[in-house]
């Protein structure tokens, strides 16, 4: 892996040292100032920024399951699965335990992109992140530019372009002089992370900056990972008018260990292929990795009142990815360009809204062969024009029936189209879907501290490119590979959802509870499996039967007394997952990909600016790695201890120190997903061992 050139530290360096400067003046003067207290709760929301409490009052009145994350609450916020962990329905598996690409699963969906991710629509600010044909870089994003995360899980989503089965998750950021900070942290296998943000704010105009970068060496042989992300934006306010601009870059870079046969999982945990005589593929020479850069601009506009407004936002990103398996290498440039528009309004009892939504992508994508020898591209043996389009429009109503009882519907319809063009045959291979996915749901809400829901909703998903276009290298030193388009359909489901959440008594001591039921039939399921190498793709192919997801999402926290003056802060998430197939090949099976037991629970002590407490990840139960579910294949069962320490000195000044795994656990953290499969074949990625990490942190 290619380390960051000296000019960028440079240039990060200064950076910090400007963000710096403010707080190091403010420490000249202590004597005679103290730092300002600013406020950033309801006073300072606006309609493109609400804060927790407006947002949490919108996902009250959607009829199914949803998630409200403040991500800067957590003692350490790392990685994805640091602000995700406990959160019932959502499962986030490490890939390589470090600044990398896990997988994230809601409901199943996506579940068969490995390594790559589909099935949920990622946003920023309310504005798409995944390219058009529905791909995205998890290892993009940046929970510690995030004030809050909103998870609208299934069909539960709000934006007009989301109709997959797993939902979507809004990362909404920090604006202003809101948490203005910088700070430090370090820990085993190498992890380094620098962080900084500044901002002002006036009457009518704010603007923030913030840098971060982030660097390990990783647990295992061959995996340095290393990120550095730019996120700034501008905002102007006037009477019943917002209008903010955004502006990000992130440039992302990791080694891939990739997957090895499960004896070496306990046998040599931190090794790759190529360690041993004979090893095939050897990492060390075929340098599995993957880099991409990304530069993004968008603006939203806000104007008019609860009772009629509009929201009108567009955006631009342009991607360069490289991503490089043992046997192929996989670039891709491009630019995705997209549009929305959204009036929303009250009539009488009634709420309305109607959203229409327009994405385009237009990507280079070629392929090579990958030199066994040294890891180099040895010929180019795909060349693909690709272009992918999306026409969504909603028309949503809520009918409030009384003041307890509302019922709410919505009616998406979307035209998706994907054309794809051999350039070195000339070949051309256009498709295209056109979709509804109707939504309708009742809440009841008796009291104050109790909410019912269930729905009924309909799912479309098509498929993304790394679906569509397949690579295979039949004999690297003789330049033998071939390349294919598939032609596939819409992958559709019925969903069925009950659940309720609510609080248990009140006051201090109260707990906060939510527990959803779901069902969802699924048909044309899209199904990629991996090649013998355990990371290629052997082809994408929609299920020629039925299967179904089903499962259980259940959450509780809240607060208990404790000794002295202190108290005890709990969080339990549970997700049950049962995947089956209902016919065709595998009838009866489990679909290989999610656990079908997930638990994460918290305890902390808080006292005065003290906290610290155990955790637990738990995963009880065994989870097959292929979907004939052969026997001595499967993802063991592993449980993972874990404490965490937090100390706030004062306003300025705060420290955390967090250990993981604390037991050195040898377990399997994730997989390649195959029909069928041995134990012996490489297939499965170690979890990282023992860890300690600590971080220290200047507010202004």
């Amino acid at each position: 892996m290619s380390t960051t050139p000296a000019f960028r530290r440079l240039a990060l360096s200064m950076a910090l040292g400007v963000l710096w400067q403010p707080g190091a003046h403010a420490q000249a003067d202590r004597a005679a100032t103290l730092a300002p207290i600013v406020v950033t709760g309801d006073a300072t929301a606006t309609p493109l920024q609400p804060s927790p409490a407006q947002e949490r009052a919108t996902l009250q009145q959607v009829p199914g399951g949803t998630n409200l994350v403040t991500p800067q609450d957590e003692v350490r916020l790392v990685t994805l699965r640091d602000a995700l962990d406990f959160q019932p329905g959502i499962v986030v598996q490490d890939f390589f335990g470090g600044i990398d690409q896990p997988r994230l699963n809601i409901r199943g969906s996506g579940i068969q992109s490995n390594p790559l991710n589909r099935g949920v629509l990622l946003m920023q600010d309310g504005l798409p992140l995944n390219l058009a044909d529905g791909s995205f870089v998890i290892g993009l994003l940046e929970p510690r530019n995030a004030r809050l995360i909103s998870v609208r899980r299934g069909a539960n989503a709000l934006s007009a372009g989301a109709t997959t089965l797993g939902g979507e998750l809004d990362f909404q950021s920090f604006t202003g002089t809101g948490n203005d900070v910088i700070s430090v942290e370090g820990g085993s296998f190498g992890r380094l992370g620098l962080h900084a943000a500044k901002g002002f704010e006036g009457e009518r105009l704010d603007g923030r900056l913030s840098l971060s970068h982030d660097k390990a060496d990783g647990f295992r042989h061959h995996s340095d990972s290393e990120r550095t992300s730019l996120h700034g934006n501008f905002g102007v306010r006037g009477d019943n008018f917002e209008n903010r601009t955004y502006l990000s870059y992130t440039d992302l870079e990791f080694d891939i260990p990739t997957v090895v046969p499960k004896n070496r999982v306990w046998d040599d945990p931190r090794g790759v292929m190529g360690d041993q005589p004979g090893d095939q593929p050897n990492i060390y020479q075929r340098d599995p990795h993957r880099k991409t850069e990304q530069l993004r601009l968008a603006n939203r506009s806000y104007w008019g009142t609860d009772a009629l407004n509009q929201t009108f936002g567009v955006y631009w990103q342009n991607i360069d990815d490289t991503f490089t398996e043992p046997t192929v290498s996989t670039p891709t440039t491009g630019d995705t360009y997209g549009a929305q528009w959204a009036l929303a309004g009250k009539w009488n009892t009634v709420d309305y809204r109607f959203a229409l939504d327009w994405s385009r992508s237009d990507l280079d994508r070629d392929l090579y062969i990958v030199s066994p020898a040294n890891g180099s591209n040895v010929r180019r043996f795909g060349h693909y024009d690709l272009q992918a389009e999306n026409r969504s429009a909603l028309i949503g109503l809520q009918w409030h029936v009384t003041p307890e009882w509302s019922v709410a519907g919505d009616l998406k319809y979307t035209q998706a189209v994907r054309d794809t063009h051999d350039r070195d045959s000339g070949s051309k291979v256009d498709q295209d879907w056109s979709y509804a996915s109707p939504k309708i749901g009742v809440i009841w809400q008796p009291s104050a501290r109790l909410r019912l829901f269930a729905n009924i909703s309909r799912s479309n998903e098509a498929p993304t490119y790394w679906e569509i276009i397949t690579g295979s290298v039949q004999n690297p030193m003789m330049g033998m590979a071939s390349t294919q388009i598939n032609e596939l359909d819409v992958q559709r489901a019925t969903t069925y959802e009950i659940g309720a959440d609510g609080q248990l008594s009140d006051g201090r001591y109260a707990a906060n509870w939510s527990l959803t039921l779901y069902r969802s039939n699924v048909d044309d399921e899209l199904m990629s499996v991996t090649n013998a190498s355990g990371f290629g793709s052997a082809g994408t192919f929609n299920y020629t039967d039925r299967t179904r997801h089903q499962g259980i999402e259940a959450g509780l926290n809240g607060t208990l007394p404790g000794p002295g003056a202190g108290a005890f802060d709990y969080r339990l998430a549970y997700t049950f997952s049962d995947f089956r197939f209902r016919g065709g090949e595998f009838d009866g099976n489990r679909i290989a990909g999610v656990p079908r037991h997930m638990i994460s629970a918290e305890l902390m002590y808080r006292i005065g600016g003290l906290r610290f407490g155990p955790n637990l990840r738990w995963m009880p139960s065994d989870t097959p790695v292929n979907h004939a579910n052969v026997p001595g294949t499967e993802q063991n069962s592993y449980a993972l201890l874990g404490f965490k320490l937090a100390y706030q000195h004062d306003k300025h000044w705060s420290a955390w120190l967090a250990g993981d795994n604390l037991t050195d656990r040898k377990y399997i953290s994730s997989y390649a997903i195959r029909s069928t499969s041995v134990a012996t074949a490489p297939g499965y990625l170690p979890g990282n061992g023992r860890s300690v990490s600590a971080g220290l942190s200047y507010k202004f």
